[in-house]
């Protein structure tokens, strides 16, 4: 997710979601606890993706940067995991590329919308395979999931479902959401200049989605189709009923 402008007005939206869940039962501590490890891998991966590729593609600004690791430190935007943990929508520190770095064979517009997919291509893969490995240890150690009072088996699910949640999120066509890059590589010129022109109107629109449940509405029925895939897909493999 790329976060380039209006980051005070992101701040209070943060501010507001957070308070509004302290006080309309949205606060649960054991869920955050729970749900941090989900949103730790799932940022963290989604963002070294996005840098991964822009180095493949010629750019050599994440890696000067420091973000070709792993390292959950060198990709976390404090207020965007934060916000992940209590509105399930968040983001990790925006990579910065150089578009007059990429690779001559491929056009900017394609170079980008490579390295929008990235992130959300890393997340559902990962959700995959975490599927996979639940599905797994239920075929062949089913008690693994009940330890610590079956806190690895809640674990193994936000992880999964987190990894969707921000995939899929990211993929809705608007800015400041890789999605964006993505539909900018595939439309026509006078639409893409039209859309550059209106940016700001596209970006309202994603406020509206994000800080009402329209989102919720959005993306849960994809989460929903494409959990049960993934499970349907480790039944499948493993043979577990």
């Amino acid at each position: 997710m790329y976060f380039s402008s209006n980051r005070n007005l992101l701040y209070i939206l943060l501010f507001i979601l957070v308070i509004t869940n302290l006080f309309t039962g949205g606060f649960n501590l054991i869920e955050i606890l729970l749900t941090f490890p989900g949103v730790l891998i799932a940022l963290t991966f989604h963002e070294f993706a996005h840098a991964f590729v822009a180095d493949k593609l010629g750019d050599d600004t994440p890696r000067s940067q420091g973000r070709l690791n792993l390292n959950p430190f060198s990709h976390l935007d404090p207020f965007g995991f934060i916000i992940l943990l209590f509105a399930h929508v968040g983001w990790g520190k925006p990579v910065q590329i150089n578009p007059r770095n990429f690779n001559s064979k491929y056009s900017l517009s394609a170079a980008e919308a490579m390295v929008a997919v990235a992130g959300p291509i890393m997340n559902l893969i990962l959700a995959i395979v975490f599927g996979l490995i639940y599905c797994a240890i239920i075929k062949f150690a089913p008690s693994v999931l009940f330890l610590l009072g079956g806190a690895v088996n809640i674990i193994l699910q936000y992880i999964i479902i987190v990894n969707i949640g921000l995939g899929v999120f990211n993929l809705i066509p608007l800015p400041p959401l890789d999605g964006s890059k993505i539909l900018m590589h595939f439309l026509p010129y006078n639409a893409k200049r039209w859309f550059e022109e209106h940016t700001q109107i596209f970006y309202i629109v994603f406020l509206i989605i994000w800080i009402t449940p329209i989102a919720g509405y959005i993306i849960s029925p994809v989460i929903n189709s494409i959990m049960k895939g993934i499970l349907s897909l480790g039944n499948l493999i493993f043979q577990i009923y």
